[in-house]
């Protein structure tokens, strides 16, 4: 099968590999916080950073935190050390956040009942870190904005619709507005407030707007978005009058994923869905840019560049969503909705260019383009955290923050997270690994487990997907000479010309005839068993090997995570590692097990695990080369916690398998290898969880690869690199 990548492909990610080091400024991640770290003694509640602002010497980054009722601080005097600077309690919920000289304004809601909206805007001085005053809005606020002088803030009074309320259909008042305030060095006059009038206007429930998002340009002109009602609304401050409207209009949709359903085909069409803007940036004073979130009953994937009268001067379509999935953070959960969701926007210029950024809430990736004044060109794609709300420039230190709303520091994920990134010249740190095309069409992937080399050709390996995409198992071939490492082909693993089902791959090896050993790893709450396939070149299972009864019957679901092959012919033996203890196996302890083709015999032998204060340690990949089979061991946690992501290895000489049911002998292991200075330097401390594939390749350059779990409740981040082992003799 032929591939072929795309010409915007190689332009906006493979840069790095086409031009020398230097040659242009790009944007790096060279921090990241957790948000956690401002709760001194509550850090283990729940926390989010959505949407932030800096002050104006860009040394304190300050971000609104709704659900937990607070305001954070971060002290980014060093932006690659990013310090706790605490936060403050605000009564009610903390929605927006906009810095102004040595103030910074809050909206705050204080609805109890949506249809009694309440909310007050809040002024926090930065230096005593104390709420001086309020001002009674009169409604629910949202976004606030301060006006490019510094003499006016502009506040979106949503009084959003009850999405349980009739499903959510709208009219549903009472109506939203536009406020607007003096400000006095950074101080609102509460007496002040101007009240802008947003109803008649929409063709979609006229009469109920809820404004979601403002922007002020040098003018002195308010851009409003009307989300769930379409629709796009210009004001003049001076006048706090309607001074343009336009509909936001609808789009095309074609070739796209339009399923959850454990597959990622981008072949899908939908047409006519409206755009439903969420944020908007003025660029410059006549055009606009918008992203496309949808809300009520659309949501276009992309962002759109609209003139002032409304023309659309650029649509990114399907563009945006067929680049994030070249990067493996398509998130096929959200494919069923609205795809990847661009919800945040960020516009500022950093020396002579003009730079837009779209945060893709689903895919947790952070969109850089240049702004050209016609079609924009994408430049990067960032990794964020999982879920990117806001965002703020700070072009006079060449840098731009992220805030992340999500936090899963309750089932053991990541927390919510605040990202710092620099525009330097150096070369892009992130994607590590992309896909190219097959036929037009972007090779979906992700959730990459583990890894083999391929027996002739020097750099190229192939990699498998676990269960998140039970409906499309898959066999990667990487090329891993290039940087970013290419997905260059797929063979998709089938049974009688059907998707193979019931699989969740966790292992691969050459089975010496254009095939390969697939291990996969069962659950049987799910009725996915323990089990090894033999699968031809073209992906067909030719034979499956079940786990023996005996040995299920100490089984969970923490099964087959890694297999290789030793010897050849009559001699073929199979080795897998079994994550994590079983309920037969001694504490501590985990089994190798073998498995001779020839002669149907099953073995194993016990593995000594290493101890952690924290989480659960397991194996994730298994692979022989010369003397030796190379074992990952890694513990379960994320971030400053995780302790353990380590190689070791066993003599081959060693592995003398007893039969099942017999005492196992323990086999002794050497570490060769802690993967946690790579780990936290490639994600500028975001240390991610599932470190799971490593190989050889033909040469004995070694790889390894990490799980991104499908950009499910994961920040979607693939790392592949290459690494290298003194030990190796």
């Amino acid at each position: 099968m032929k591939t072929t990548a795309t010409a915007a492909l190689a332009a906006a990610l493979l840069a790095s590999a086409a031009f020398p080091v230097a040659a242009e400024p790009v944007f790096n991640r060279i921090a990241t916080f957790p948000v956690a770290s401002n709760m001194g003694e509550g850090e283990e509640k729940a926390t989010s950073s959505e949407i932030i602002t800096a002050t104006p010497d860009g040394n304190t980054l300050i971000y609104s935190d709704a659900p937990g009722g607070t305001i954070g601080f971060i002290d980014i005097t060093d932006p690659r050390s990013p310090k706790a600077g605490g936060s403050i309690a605000i009564d009610g919920e903390p929605n927006s956040v906009a810095a102004v000289g040595a103030k910074v304004l809050v909206t705050i809601d204080r609805t109890e009942e949506m249809t009694k909206p309440a909310g007050e805007l809040g002024v926090v001085d930065v230096v005593s870190r104390k709420l001086e005053n309020t001002c009674d809005l009169g409604g629910q606020p949202d976004s606030v904005v301060v006006s490019p002088d510094g003499t006016f803030a502009a506040i979106a009074i949503e009084n959003q619709r009850d999405e349980e309320l009739n499903d959510g259909a709208i009219p549903q008042l009472p109506a939203g507005e536009l406020l607007i305030l003096s400000l006095n060095d950074g101080t609102p006059a509460c007496d002040s407030i101007k009240r802008v009038d947003l109803t008649g206007l929409a063709t979609v429930a006229p009469e109920d707007p809820e404004p979601e998002f403002v922007n002020i340009n040098a003018d002195g002109e308010i851009a409003v978005t009307l989300q769930e009602n379409n629709h796009i609304v210009i004001v003049d401050s001076r006048t706090a009058t309607v001074s343009g409207h336009f509909t936001a209009g609808t789009v095309d949709l074609d070739g796209i994923d339009t399923k959850s359903d454990g597959a990622l085909e981008f072949t899908g069409r939908i047409d006519g869905v409206p755009r439903e803007p969420d944020s908007v940036k003025w660029l410059g004073t006549d055009r606009l840019v918008v992203a496309n979130e949808g809300d009520y009953k659309g949501g276009s994937r992309g962002f759109t560049i609209f003139d002032r009268s409304g023309k659309v001067l650029y649509d990114a379509g399907t563009s945006l969503e067929r680049e994030v999935a070249r990067l493996g953070h398509f998130p096929d959960k959200r494919a069923k909705s609205k795809g990847i969701e661009p919800e945040g926007m960020e516009a500022a210029k950093f020396g002579d260019q003009q730079y837009f950024f779209v945060l893709l809430e689903r895919a947790s990736l952070m969109a850089v383009y240049k702004d050209t004044g016609g079609e924009p060109e994408l430049v990067q794609l960032l990794p964020s955290g999982i879920s990117p709300e806001g965002a703020v420039a700070i072009p006079a230190r060449n840098l731009v923050a992220s805030a992340n709303e999500v936090d899963l520091g309750e089932d053991g994920g990541a927390r919510s997270h605040v990202m710092i990134y620099e525009l330097a010249e150096a070369e892009n740190a992130y994607p590590t690994i992309v896909s190219n095309d097959v036929d037009g069409t972007p090779i979906g992937w992700g959730a990459l487990s583990g890894l083999v080399g391929d027996a002739e050709k020097d750099g190229i390996l192939y990699a498998v997907s676990d269960s998140v995409y039970g409906m499309q198992p898959s066999i990667f071939t990487i090329d891993a000479s290039r940087k970013p490492a290419e997905i260059t082909g797929v063979t998709r693993i089938t049974r009688g010309g059907q998707p193979a089902q019931k699989l969740d791959i966790e292992g691969i090896a050459l089975d010496g005839k254009g095939g390969f050993w697939l291990a996969s790893e069962g659950d049987s709450a799910k009725f996915v068993g323990h089990g090894i396939y033999n699968v031809n070149a073209m992906g067909e299972i030719k034979s499956e090997i079940a786990l023996p009864v005996e040995l299920l019957a100490g089984q969970t679901r923490f099964g087959l995570e890694g297999i290789t092959t030793i010897g050849e012919g009559d001699e073929l033996t199979l080795w897998m590692a079994v994550q994590r203890e079983w309920k037969d196996d001694e504490k501590g302890t985990v089994k190798l097990l073998s498995y001779k083709p020839s002669s149907k015999e099953w073995g194993a032998v016990r593995y000594p695990l290493e101890k952690t204060e924290e989480g659960w340690v397991g194996l994730s990949e298994m692979t022989a080369h010369g003397d030796h089979v190379y074992i990952i061991e890694r513990d379960n946690l994320i971030g400053d916690k995780a302790k353990l992501k380590k190689l070791y290895r066993v003599a081959i000489a060693d592995l003398k398998p007893a039969k099942l049911g017999e005492a196992l002998p323990l086999v002794a292991k050497e570490e060769v290898h802690d993967f946690i200075p790579e780990l936290k330097s490639a994600t500028s401390g975001y240390v991610v969880d599932k470190l799971e594939g490593f190989a050889f390749d033909k040469s004995g350059k070694a790889f390894a690869v990490t799980d991104n779990d499908g950009v499910d409740d994961s920040s979607g981040e693939t790392l592949f690199f290459p690494v290298t082992i003194n030990a190796i003799n």
